[in-house]
């Protein structure tokens, strides 16, 4: 039990780290969260000499755990106008009603 639960542990640490990195908001959340949960499990049901593996992914989810929430609330996503486009989108439209008005 306890090699299965290390297993899925480091299975969703990288998971977590992989979402982190790739800008998927607060998706990442769900892997760190198992990967802690697993983690937990596992060094709870290891030995004193065992402990070492499942105390650095706890480390490892938990900074990563760090990191998306910090991204989260740090990273503000605004839209900007594109000015340009919008000033095309104008000329369009007027060169547009011109040409109907020749054709005419």
């Amino acid at each position: 039990m306890r090699k299965l639960c290390i297993g899925l542990a480091i299975l969703f640490a990288i998971l977590g780290i992989v979402f982190a990195v790739l800008p998927m908001g607060t998706l990442a959340l769900l892997p760190i969260g198992l990967a802690l949960i697993f983690a937990f499990i596992a060094f709870i049901q290891s030995d004193i000499n065992q402990k070492s593996l499942p105390k650095w992914i706890l480390v490892v989810a938990g900074l990563t755990l760090i990191i998306v929430i910090g991204k989260v609330t740090l990273v503000e996503d605004e839209v900007a106008k594109d000015e340009q486009f919008e000033q095309k989108k104008v000329e369009s439209k007027l060169e547009d009603l011109k040409d109907l008005e020749d054709i005419e």
